[in-house]
């Protein structure tokens, strides 16, 4: 089985640090962007997924700025 990338690990490090400042749940963002839960975590946890997704959690989220270091 392949292991995350470098990217792909910092892409959900970047998004779940993101939530967990705003405070929102997987469950909360899955019922704010019309997902499920399970496939929110499932795509969290392998750090796969679209920068569509990325954008659409973080707008979700009221994100306005994003700190990448």
């Amino acid at each position: 089985m392949p292991t995350q990338t470098e990217w792909e690990t910092k892409a959900a490090s970047l998004l779940k640090a993101e939530l967990k400042r705003k405070g929102v749940t997987y469950a909360q963002l899955a019922d704010m962007i019309g997902d499920k839960e399970v496939n929110i975590r499932n795509k969290l946890s392998r750090g796969k997924f679209s920068a569509a997704f990325f954008l659409q959690a973080l707008i979700a989220c009221e994100v306005s700025t994003l700190h990448i270091q």
